[in-house]
């Protein structure tokens, strides 16, 4: 089987993969889960003409958001379809394109290469925008309900106003939750509040420290910290870092309708972000979202000893 998932959102995509890996062999999955990041022409189609071996099924992921910049020609196109078309019936192949989160960014349909692509099981899994509550509530509940959780009325919605639309961070969270409420599975509003650091908080954060009031800032980072690793605090500030950059640097040439799809945020929320953000200068916003990615990268690829520090020293460089 061929399938076709792009989209925003990552960590729905990863989890239709995990549903197809669940049909493989555990004993032999080294040898039958294969991942290729944008292989040149030659390479993938020796990779769609892969004949599975002995084991069962085959799952191959092919990430192809480069191939979505370049062009291929009539005859490699022929090729691929080709390939395709003769697909081992134990072979499963994923194409995905992966798109940045809150950049407003679409695939273009116009392409030949997403044309074939779309014959197959194609599927767009978009980030969910912040103001469609009920959807959002609803992916939350049947989220716990896979971990056989049970959520208290409004835990879904305390979710919601607690962390955002980030799914994986949502996924995290929960998983704490089950944790805290073993050995019974209901999970309570008051546990929410507890567990989830909520976004008001880095609001207060992010205030005292576009503000430069850095005393203030340290102490609702360290108060952020009794809840969270800094890894997590960053990762949700990177979100918020992201739109914030958007709306300054497009403010003046979109329309609060333009604004709300590219952040994902109702328009409410942005006119409120931006009504915040007037005495906050671009290039600060920018600098300090520097910062913190390369603290992050020191801190994930072992070079810090220290991470509490270096997302400190990050945030007050």
């Amino acid at each position: 089987m061929i399938y076709f998932f792009y989209g925003e959102e990552d960590f729905n995509i990863e989890q239709e993969i995990e549903k197809l890996k669940k049909g493989l062999d555990k004993n032999f999955l080294e040898m039958s889960f294969k991942t290729y990041n944008n292989p040149k022409f030659p390479d993938l189609i020796s990779i769609l003409r892969t004949q599975p071996m002995m084991f069962g099924k085959m799952l191959i992921i092919i990430n192809c958001i480069e191939y979505f910049s370049k062009t291929f020609d009539d005859k490699e196109i022929k090729e691929i379809s080709e390939a395709l078309e003769n697909n081992n019936e134990n072979l499963d192949i994923v194409f995905v394109a992966q798109l940045p989160r809150d950049e407003g960014k679409k695939l273009d349909s116009r392409k030949k290469f997403f044309k074939t692509l779309s014959k197959y099981n194609a599927k767009e899994f978009p980030t969910i925008p912040t103001y469609r509550t009920a959807e959002l509530e609803y992916w939350i509940n049947k989220q716990a309900k896979s971990k056989k959780l049970k959520l208290e009325p409004k835990a879904a919605t305390a979710m919601l106003t607690q962390i955002g639309n980030n799914l994986r961070q949502i996924d995290t969270e929960l998983e704490k939750l089950k944790l805290m409420a073993y050995p019974n599975d209901l999970v309570t509003v008051d546990m929410v509040r507890e567990i989830c650091i909520s976004n008001e908080d880095l609001f207060a954060f992010s205030d005292y420290l576009m503000e430069g009031k850095k005393d203030l800032a340290l102490k609702e980072y360290r108060k952020l910290l009794e809840k969270k690793y800094c890894l997590e605090i960053v990762s949700t500030l990177q979100t918020m870092l992201r739109r914030w950059i958007i709306l300054k640097a497009k403010y003046s040439e979109c329309t609060p309708s333009e604004l709300s799809r590219l952040t994902g945020q109702h328009e409410y929320v942005v006119k409120l972000t931006l009504q915040k953000l007037k005495p906050t200068n671009l290039k600060d916003l920018v600098k300090l979202k520097q910062n913190i990615t390369e603290a992050e990268y020191k801190i994930k690829s072992g070079l810090s000893q220290n991470p509490e520090a270096e997302v400190e020293n990050a945030f007050f460089k």
